[in-house]
C-alpha cells in the first residue's frame, strides 16, 4: 500500500507541474481567459483523479468495484463552462485532460 501511496503522490505533483506549465503557455500564447479556463479545467482532473485514487484504494478490501461518483466532475465542469462567460469549453475540457499527459510521463520516466 505505501508504494501505491508513492504513486499517487508522484501522479499528483507531475499533474500539477504539467498543469502549471499548460497554464503559463496558455496565458503567455492566447489569452487569461484561456489560461483560467484551462486552470479550472486542470483543477477539476486533479479532483476527478483524486477521487479516482480514493476508489480505486478502496478496491479489494470490501468494494469489488470502482465508484462512479467521480464522473460528476467532468460533467459538473462541461454544464459550468456551457453556463458561465467566465469560461470557454474548450480550454476547459483540455486542462481536464491534463492528468493523462502526466500519467505518460509518469509512466516513461518508471519504465
Amino acid at each position: 500500500m505505501e508504494d501505491y501511496a508513492r504513486l499517487q503522490r508522484r501522479l499528483m505533483l507531475a499533474t500539477l507541474m504539467v498543469s502549471l506549465v499548460a497554464t503559463l503557455v496558455a496565458a503567455w500564447r492566447f489569452d487569461l481567459l484561456v489560461a483560467r479556463s484551462l486552470l479550472v479545467g486542470a483543477c477539476a482532473g486533479v479532483l476527478y483523479l483524486r477521487l479516482l485514487s480514493r476508489s480505486v484504494a478502496r478496491l479489494g478490501g470490501g468494494s469489488r468495484q470502482v465508484g462512479r461518483f467521480q464522473l460528476v466532475v467532468p460533467i459538473v465542469l462541461i454544464v459550468s463552462a456551457a453556463r458561465f462567460p467566465q469560461l470557454d469549453l474548450l480550454p476547459a475540457f483540455v486542462g481536464f485532460l491534463l492528468y493523462k499527459p502526466a500519467l505518460i510521463l509518469q509512466t516513461v520516466i518508471d519504465g
